[in-house]
């Protein structure tokens, strides 16, 4: 058990008015608020520890690079990869997957096939379209039905030797989804020698992750999403696969020698790092971990799956609302529409003059929305500190919009 009054409090952010109204913040897939023990520790990391890390004796660098590789140590029993140097410090989930598109573009050829889903974000779509520019592949999608469920059939159709990638993310970003990762790595292991890329951006926030037991190639996430510093988040990498594809970035950090003659690459991790790293977001990425493990990862599942269950109840009480994916298993994620209300952002603005935040339009998923032929939703997402009274505010706010807007 927890206490929900006690956990809001160390949000500071949440005891503001937005409009003359307590503030309702519902827009957690986009980014999550950060409790005050994630920003005493950026905070620290400026007023007390800056310097650069890796590349000093001097004491501050030298205690600066002992917290950042703490925080690394702590990313790798979180997703419980095999070794710390397999976790890549990145700036989010877009640089993690365009990182992985860049570095397997030698291993592609023209005809081969890489295979998304119909539910990514369009950062899981453009990184491969490009790749498939670079080389001559072509790209297969899985197609969704009327409840946005993956047609895994399709996947079973689609895979062969021409297949090199299988990129899905593990939950949509627009409608919450949960996709049966299980099974797509089940059945490309058994069908193709493809990499496996796992889109963790909406799942790491709310469940346990175990890259190990998943048996993915890759798996990338936001650290802003879970209530760490934007900026921040990580590419896990199976050591084997890191070691064998070339580095994606070049500058300091990532070398081992380097003349005029030729550069020899340094080991992991920093073979992927190049540059000066985000050191104070990375370290405070580490307490954000902190957070979610002190409350403990099943009450934040327990408590965001209930919000989610009562959330629809309530909405769908509303006379001509429709839910997205609401036969689908989803998490953190309502989306919905006022049908014969007019677009998605009316509604959003509505709302902000009530202090309700929440997401409207196409949530970077217009493959998705041309799918329903809509143009966008409007999207409430949770967090561990949401409640069945912020829950209720929204769903009085939904009733005024529609009595505003028909």
């Amino acid at each position: 058990m927890f206490d929900i009054q006690e956990i809001r409090s160390q949000f500071t952010i949440l005891n503001q008015q937005v409009n003359g109204k307590p503030l309702v913040y519902l827009d957690n897939a986009a980014t999550s608020q950060k409790p005050n023990s994630v920003l005493e520790v950026w905070n620290k990391y400026y007023t007390e520890l800056n310097a650069n890390v890796h590349r000093g004796i001097h004491t501050l660098s030298q205690l600066a690079t002992e917290e950042m590789e703490l925080s690394r140590r702590k990313i790798q029993k979180f997703i419980n990869a095999k070794h710390d140097f397999e976790v890549i410090f990145t700036k989010g989930t877009t640089e993690g997957l365009n990182l992985i598109a860049y570095i397997l573009t030698q291993k592609l050829k023209k005809d081969d096939e890489i295979i998304i889903s119909y539910l990514e974000h369009h950062s899981n779509i453009v990184p491969w379209q490009l790749l498939c520019e670079r080389t001559g592949a072509k790209l297969r999608v899985i197609p969704i039905d009327e409840n946005g469920i993956l047609q895994l059939d399709y996947l079973d159709e689609y895979l062969s030797e021409k297949t090199k990638v299988v990129s899905v993310n593990q939950v949509s970003n627009a409608l919450g989804i949960v996709n049966p990762i299980e099974e797509i790595i089940a059945k490309t292991r058994k069908n193709s020698d493809a990499y496996i890329v796992i889109d963790g951006a909406q799942s790491a926030p709310h469940f346990t992750i175990d890259v190990q037991k998943m048996d993915c190639d890759f798996f990338v996430f936001s650290g802003h999403k879970m209530y760490a510093p934007m900026g921040t988040g990580i590419l896990y990498g199976k050591q084997e696969i890191l070691e064998d594809l070339p580095p994606f970035h070049g500058g300091g950090e990532m070398i081992a020698t380097c003349s005029f003659d030729g550069t020899t690459y340094a080991g992991l991790p920093f073979k992927y790092e190049a540059g000066t790293p985000n050191v104070g977001g990375n370290i405070a990425l580490g307490a954000a971990i902190d957070f979610i493990e002190k409350v403990g990862q099943s009450n934040i599942q327990n408590h965001e799956n209930a919000l989610l269950e009562y959330a629809q109840r309530q909405l769908l009480e509303i006379e001509n609302l429709k839910v997205y994916g609401e036969k689908a298993n989803r998490t953190g994620v309502v989306s919905f529409n006022l049908e014969g209300t007019g677009i998605s952002s009316d509604v959003g603005m509505i709302l902000d003059k009530m202090g309700i935040a929440v997401r409207t339009g196409h949530h970077c998923t217009q493959p998705i929305m041309d799918f329903f032929n809509i143009a966008g939703t409007v999207r409430a997402s949770f967090a561990i500190y949401n409640t069945f009274q912020e829950i209720d505010s929204l769903v009085e706010g939904v009733k005024k919009a529609q009595r505003m807007l028909s």
